[in-house]
């Protein structure tokens, strides 16, 4: 009798899926999203996270490595970690809609790390990140809803998909990247009991993802072996996390043809400082206030606000009375009523100061949550909202998003995230010319500037 064939582990069609061709256009979008997150990590170090940081790096010893804000270097495992804990300080990272993951928070602090340490050239720093990426998302979609109800995805995710971006600029061979995968796997956390309470977890937990990614690629190319079935094995990463195992639905994500688009395409740039989930309820309010102004009318003549959303939107962001920065951030109801009251939603939006304005508290206090069915059904492939104002004159307004700014369907222009990004450095001191030469110099990348000269401006930037 012969013995039946065993199917190879899902890490062997991951490994090999992101092996597949990449094009100049790819590089191109890989370094807008660099551009994209150095505006949120500079913002990002100036946070109380940014000061606990510098706190920490006092007993670490100091390195080679460029950490974001950081007068000194560290080691690349250090800087990943740094790093890693900064994107996401102000809730301005980028966003992939149906695997509910922010890729480049945990990607390119490890892939940027392990580039400057390894000495490698743009082009295959801007590959990793463009693989990091598809790795998370891939991850995201693979595990669902269940996964993302209990867990942090970005940082469950994230270790995957930092240790993928950082194999490929360690060239490991095939097997030695499913082994990369695994260890990756045996260090993947985050929990989301972080969003119940007060405190900087998120940050450890995606700052960790990208140290975790950094040092399971090291370690693999060092000889040290892991689960193979990692992902899909009885005791392994899905079956723990409460992640989908069903190997059809599996194969069908993870063998992606030779001639398949990147899922970095896919991936959703933040235009607002707020959790992803209030911005369909931000911009129909700013839709509203656009028609309010238009018609000679203010918010104070608003009897009622009803907002019709999905279901998770509500579950995250369901904050009628925010008291610090951060609730503001998950608010729908705050983002509502600033963005009502003001025509806009910047970082002013959820300053102390804003929370506690009269005008907008009372604003928040006539805004009511509603599960939308068409929101609902929408979901995750759209983030929707309906927002409808009974005005106190009996007249009924309602306004409806079905693709955010900043979504692939309604894009911002590559223009747009530069302009992002240099408001960002700028509002933090940054003159003009120094801003713009960061980002010009990223934007050139992608056509071969040589990273020595790159490293030298970030590290002025310090």
């Amino acid at each position: 009798m012969g013995t039946a064939t065993q199917p190879a582990p899902w890490s062997a069609s991951l490994v090999n899926t992101l092996r597949r061709p990449m094009g100049q256009h790819d590089r191109q979008r890989a370094a807008l999203h660099l551009i994209d997150w150095l505006g949120c990590a500079h913002l990002g170090q100036t946070s109380p996270t940014g000061a606990v940081l510098k706190r920490w790096a006092k007993h670490q010893v100091p390195g080679p490595i460029w950490a974001c804000g950081h007068p000194h270097g560290l080691s690349a495992g250090d800087a990943a970690r740094w790093n890693g804990s900064l994107g996401n300080c102000h809730e301005l990272d980028d966003v992939h809609r149906a695997a509910v993951v922010h890729p480049g928070d945990t990607v390119i602090p490890a892939a940027l790390a392990m580039a400057q340490r390894e000495g490698v050239s743009a082009q295959r720093l801007l590959e990793a990140l463009v693989i990091g990426y598809e790795t998370g998302i891939l991850l995201g979609l693979l595990s669902g809803p269940s996964h993302y109800a209990q867990w942090y995805s970005t940082a469950t995710t994230g270790a995957f998909a930092s240790a993928m971006a950082c194999a490929h600029l360690r060239r490991l061979d095939p097997l030695q990247t499913q082994h990369a995968l695994a260890l990756a796997g045996m260090q993947s956390s985050g929990v989301w009991q972080c969003r119940l309470e007060p405190g900087l977890a998120k940050q450890l937990a995606t700052g960790h993802s990208a140290q975790a990614g950094l040092l399971a690629a090291d370690m693999a190319a060092a000889g040290m072996t892991g689960p193979l079935a990692i992902l899909e094995g009885p005791l392994g990463w899905l079956a723990a996390t409460r992640g989908q195992r069903d190997a059809g639905q599996a194969m069908a994500l993870l063998q992606t043809s030779a001639d398949s688009g990147w899922r970095m395409h896919e991936v959703s740039f933040k235009p607002w400082p707020a959790c992803r989930h209030v911005h369909p309820a931000i911009e129909c309010a700013l839709h509203m206030h656009l028609h309010l102004h238009a018609q000679g009318l203010n918010p104070d003549q608003i009897e009622q606000l009803q907002l019709h959303t999905y279901a998770v939107a509500i579950t995250f962001a369901d904050q009628p009375e925010p008291q610090t920065p951060l609730e503001g951030k998950f608010s729908l109801q705050h983002g509502v009523a600033w963005a009502l009251c003001h025509g806009s939603f910047g970082l002013e939006a959820t300053a102390q100061s804003a929370l506690a304005e009269p005008a907008c508290s009372q604003l928040r206090t006539r805004v009511q949550l509603a599960c939308g069915p068409d929101q609902e059904r929408a979901y995750p492939g759209q983030f929707g909202a309906r927002l409808q104002a009974q005005m106190k004159n009996g007249s009924l307004w309602t306004h409806e998003v079905a693709s955010v700014l900043g979504d692939p369907e309604n894009p911002l222009s590559p223009a747009q995230i530069q302009s992002k990004s240099l408001g960002l450095l700028q509002g933090l001191g940054w003159s003009q010319a120094r801003a713009q030469g960061l980002v010009s110099a990223c934007l050139q990348l992608p056509q071969g500037l040589a990273l020595k000269h790159w490293w030298k401006l970030l590290e002025q930037a310090a």
